[in-house]
């Protein structure tokens, strides 16, 4: 088995190194091309995918037709694990930001592997824990903050997880749409093309095609009001 530093907050990088040798063997290796839908919301399915070296991301379908962007999921997270536990619809679609490697694990596997290993079941909670925490404070940000100070907790949360770093500053280059990265921050379109305007006139960040740098860390955090 390749040796991986995992992301020590995703699934993968909170188990032990031979509990995560068991789960990694355990699931069946697929690569997937950018822009490929690994799950889809409303399907009857029972597997778990284990995102392997990927990014994707995690969106639901609005009532106006438009898709809320929910997360981001990198290389050792879990999803789907949900709907694969309890046999319910799956409740988002999950799509690949790039060509990444996943494995498919079927659900009597998955259940086999968290009784055989009790400490990843514990772990499988706390992941979805940490998740319902993270949902309820961005839901106490909507109703808190203007639109300029939420994208700017949202440009900050992306940028520290999943930035890279160049001359021109911390590049995220997940392909996010402006409707997309709106749903993140709670706002409409046109709100958010204003506070992102004012963001680019201020020189925190700039913008490219499906590219966003953040050229000033420190002035972005000052917005965003983080301690």
């Amino acid at each position: 088995m390749e040796e991986v530093l995992w992301p020590p907050a995703t699934f993968l990088g909170r188990l032990q190194p031979s509990t995560r040798e068991q789960l990694l063997a355990v699931g069946v290796r697929r690569s997937v091309r950018e822009a490929q839908v690994l799950l889809r919301e409303g399907a009857l399915e029972t597997h778990v995918v284990l995102l392997h070296d990927a990014l994707v991301k995690v969106t639901a379908a609005l009532s106006d037709g438009r898709h809320a962007l929910l997360a981001i999921r990198v290389s050792g997270d879990i999803v789907g694990e949900i709907s694969a536990l309890n046999g319910t619809p799956r409740t988002a679609t999950i799509t690949a930001c790039r060509p990444s490697t996943i494995r498919i694990i079927h659900r009597n596997a998955f259940r086999a592997f968290l009784r055989d290993y009790p400490e990843a079941a514990l772990e499988v909670a706390g992941i979805v824990a940490d998740r319902l925490r993270w949902a309820n404070r961005r839901r106490i940000d909507f109703t808190s903050y203007p639109v300029r100070v939420r994208l700017a907790r949202v440009l900050w949360e992306l940028a520290a997880a999943y930035g890279r770093r160049s001359p021109r500053g911390l590049v995220i280059d997940i392909r996010l749409t402006q409707d997309e990265l709106a749903t993140l921050c709670g706002a409409a379109e046109i709100s958010l093309q204003k506070a992102l305007g004012g963001l680019r006139a201020d020189d925190v960040v700039a913008t490219g095609y499906r590219e966003i740098v953040v050229r000033d860390s420190e002035a972005l955090r000052l917005i965003a009001e983080l301690d």
